[in-house]
């Protein structure tokens, strides 16, 4: 905490609490130098709560912690960013957010959907629940074709056929994942692992 902070350990300092995956913003608390500490300690988000004038742990009484990646203060050293990565939902009413915002998710996290819903209810109709009836091999064969394709449109310049072929393996992709019920954010978490090794 800077000096200016630190000169009153009352003083109540507004922390923004952002997605570290998503950036997503999922609420705004107030924390004085003894809160910060335990954040840092712990390695679970800690306010001063204003209302019940003691230091009080999110997710204390709901088992939704806010996991600590980073802590920043801004330009003016009056505010903390605090980037985590949450347990359940944010809010106390049960959204992800306090703003009753929804979790964000991009169309492959729609299109994993789709895959797992193919999964748990085949359609003669489907390609996809076609490949699961074939089972593993054929499945991460068709991941392994599909990138050799990748590496040949890649290779050759061809732009539009490489986001063919990069579509292609990324679904086939997604498809393997939930053949071994593995998602997406298995992957996410393990790139976010790495990067914060770094």
């Amino acid at each position: 905490m800077s000096q200016q902070l630190s000169a009153n350990s009352q003083q109540l300092v507004p922390a923004i609490i952002q997605h570290a995956q998503t950036n997503q913003v999922l609420m705004l608390g107030y924390m004085n130098d003894e809160s910060l500490a335990k954040t840092k300690s712990e390695g679970k988000v800690t306010f001063y709560s204003r209302s019940k004038q003691r230091l009080w742990t999110k997710g204390e009484t709901s088992g939704n912690f806010l996991n600590v990646v980073s802590i920043q203060e801004d330009c003016d050293n009056d505010t903390y960013l605090i980037k985590v990565i949450p347990e359940g939902d944010t809010c106390h009413k049960g959204t992800y957010t306090c703003f009753g915002e929804k979790e964000p998710a991009g169309f492959l996290h729609e299109l994993q959907g789709v895959i797992q819903s193919r999964k748990a209810n085949p359609s003669e109709k489907s390609y996809t629940s076609e490949l699961f009836q074939k089972g593993t091999k054929k499945i991460a064969q068709k991941v392994g074709e599909e990138a050799n394709e990748v590496i040949l449109e890649a290779m050759d310049g061809k732009k539009d056929l490489l986001v063919e072929e990069s579509s292609d393996l990324l679904y086939h992709f997604l498809v393997l994942l939930a053949d071994q019920d593995l998602q997406l954010e298995d992957v996410e978490a393990k790139l976010m692992e790495r990067h914060l090794k770094k």
